[in-house]
């Protein structure tokens, strides 16, 4: 039978479970990958494992997105981190080396390998013919530990690209046209797999921003052919023996169909407050701007910067707005140096920064009050910028560029300049001595793990109780997010190793007195959360789910979720159930009382009632559970489950 991309990849890795969508399957991890705002709690869970040593070919722990040191946490956790690679035989890259993804992808990435990581836009690596999927942390300790990478066997979503991108628009402006034509949700369950011709003008950095942002469509991850392409990158990395071709075979098929014509693509914008928010940049080009932003994991490349600076050689952008440089790694931040483009930049007026997420994350770079931000990155949640009623836009660097030198929102094709034809550099810089390489095991056996006084222990997670009857502390919409749920920036994400720090802060951004209350109601039993679709999208943080259950947090009962936030849900002994008939979401309110009982034995069917005490009804409700998942819920989380099935 023919194969596509993705499944040849994951026949190659398949330990248990058949290629049938829907199904749950064990996937070899062949690479692992943290970043430092959720790697502290997988170093915690290893060391609660009391692991020896990482499993897997590759694990490398980055540090990028809590860089502002403006007290003691985030520095200690910084050396908390290292300390921990070197015990576990992990590579560790150092504050200011870079983004995670675009240092991997330099370094590490290679076709044909698997990939877990925890963080959300890990499936960036499917730039290189890679299956590098996007986990809660908790999972990547496992992956990290020996064990496989459980998930739901996709289908497979093939996008056919041919033409070529015209003057002004860019890769940034192809995924977001995916988002125009098919939202928030319309990846959750698939593999976008992009083929076809169009690709051969598309260099590995431009498939890097498509694949990043496929989390941003709910998908599983996203894959491209590994090829010419993928060769020249990486030859351009001195890591040319890494390469091998991996295309879909003739006749391939694919269980959706997407067609785009690059020729036809205009500039696009997500305007606020979500991915899918997109229209062309023409229809409301003219609004004032406060910031424009170029870089982050999303537009992480030579030529977008390089774009930009070419953009304004010679010109100072407007007055009164904010134009930030987020270099994405530190030998791309010295390549733009070495060519010029950096001081092309500055003496426009650009704001250098650190190589890092920065303000992506909502750690610096705020935008002002009630003032429209452009950025090149992959999300505009409410107040992820850090201003609780920001005005994020989402463009390419060509649309940043262009609004920065103007003042307000502008189409980059009515710019009177040249289009900047930028040549990516053959000469690349290789910079690897800045990433700290595993110590041979004696040695690392002996390295002590550094703790501040903000790292605390995990909480301990009662097993699953035989019933319940509880109340509804909180009730939310749809397409909430997890930045919604566990807050990002600075005032936050330092207490991501203290989760009864950091469990104060959640849902924050929706209900202040959540925190409060649920912890009033923890020690009377615990309660439920109702959710409308989409429950938990976005970053991967399974603060977002160990943060509630700390508080008492048993059960959510929603239209439908987003796929890492369900499973961590699931990872930390909260029972995720869906309505069957969605318009049940109606008949709850905050303060009704529910009670699920016989526990241990009603999830033996996928569907079962429970009742609204308070309103004597029954409800339907579904569960997607696998027998493995089950037991967990039962053990009450992941890693009670581990104590009883050690890694083989």
């Amino acid at each position: 039978m023919p194969l596509n991309v993705a499944q040849k990849i994951i026949q190659a890795h398949l330990l248990e479970g058949e290629m049938v969508s829907g199904t749950e399957i064990a996937l070899r991890i062949d690479q692992t990958l943290c970043q430092d705002a959720t790697g502290t709690l997988v170093m915690l869970e290893l060391e609660a494992m009391e692991l020896v040593r990482t499993k897997a070919e590759v694990s490398v722990q980055y540090v990028d997105h809590n860089l502002i040191q403006e007290d003691f946490k985030n520095p200690d956790d910084h050396l908390f981190l290292e300390s921990a690679a070197k015990r576990f035989g992990i590579y560790f890259s150092r504050p200011g080396n870079g983004v995670s993804h675009p240092v991997h992808m330099q370094n590490f990435g290679k076709p044909g390998k698997t990939m877990t990581g925890s963080d959300s836009h890990t499936c960036a690596a499917g730039s290189l013919g890679m299956i590098a999927i996007g986990s809660g942390g908790l999972e990547v300790a496992m992956t990290i530990a020996g064990y496989p990478l459980y998930i739901k066997m996709p289908k497979i979503f093939g996008v056919k690209l041919k033409g070529k991108l015209p003057d002004w628009v860019s890769a940034k402006d192809v995924i977001l046209e995916m988002l125009r034509r098919h939202g928030v949700k319309g990846g959750v369950g698939y593999i976008i797999e992009y083929y076809g011709p169009g690709l051969k003008d598309l260099d590995a950095m431009d498939r890097h921003v498509i694949a990043n942002m496929g989390a941003e469509l709910g998908a599983t991850t996203t894959v491209f052919p590994s090829d010419e392409v993928t060769y020249d990158f990486l030859n351009g990395e001195d890591r040319a023996n890494d390469w091998m071709e991996i295309v879909a075979d003739e006749g391939a098929t694919y269980d959706r169909h997407d067609e785009i014509n690059l020729d036809t693509l205009v500039p696009l914008i997500a305007k606020p407050s979500s991915p899918g928010n997109v229209v062309p940049v023409s229809e409301i080009a003219g609004e004032s701007i406060y910031q424009a932003y170029i870089g982050s994991s999303a537009n992480p490349g030579y030529r977008d910067y390089a774009m930009a600076a070419e953009m304004v050689n010679g010109k100072v952008v407007k007055n009164g707005v904010s134009f930030d440089i987020n270099p994405s790694s530190r030998t791309i931040l010295e390549e733009l140096a070495r060519d010029g483009h950096i001081l092309h930049l500055l003496h426009a007026g650009a704001r250098l920064h650190q190589a890092g997420c920065n303000g992506c994350i909502g750690m610096g770079q705020a935008p002002a009050t009630g003032r429209n931000s452009l950025r090149t990155v992959p999300r505009n949640f409410p107040g992820r910028s850090g201003t609780p009623e920001d005005s994020v836009f989402l463009c390419s660097p060509e649309t940043a560029t262009a609004s920065a030198l103007n003042g307000k929102i502008t189409d980059p094709r009515t710019l009177d300049m040249h289009y900047p034809r930028i040549k990516i550099p053959k000469k690349r810089i290789l910079n690897r001595d800045v990433i700290e390489k595993p110590l041979p095991l004696e040695q690392a056996k002996k390295v002590p793990l550094i703790k501040g006084p903000n790292i605390i222990s995990l909480p301990d997670l009662a097993p699953l109780p035989e019933k319940f009857e509880i109340p509804v502390l909180l009730k939310v919409g749809d397409n909430i997010s997890t930045d919604e749920i566990s807050p990002a920036g600075n005032k936050v994400l330092p207490y991501r190793s203290n989760i009864p720090k950091i469990s104060r802060f959640s849902f924050r951004i929706v209900d202040r007195t959540y925190a409060r209350r649920a912890q009033e109601q923890r020690d009377k039993g615990g309660h439920i959360i109702i959710g409308g679709e989409n429950y938990g999208q976005g970053s991967s943080r399974e603060h977002a789910a160990l943060a509630p259950r700390f508080l008492g947090l048993h059960a959510v009962i929603a239209k439908s979720f987003a796929r890492i936030h369900w499973q961590n849900l699931v990872n930390f002994g909260v029972i995720p159930l869906t309505f069957v008939d969605p318009s049940d979401y109606d008949q709850i309110e905050e303060g009704d009382v529910i009670e699920l009982k016989d526990l241990h034995h009603i999830f033996e069917k996928n569907e079962f009632n429970i009742f609204l005490v308070s309103k004597n009804k029954i409800i339907a409700v579904h569960h997607e559970l696998s027998p493995r998942q089950i037991e967990i819920l039962k053990l009450g989380g992941l890693i009670n489950w581990v104590k009883r099935h050690p890694a083989e």
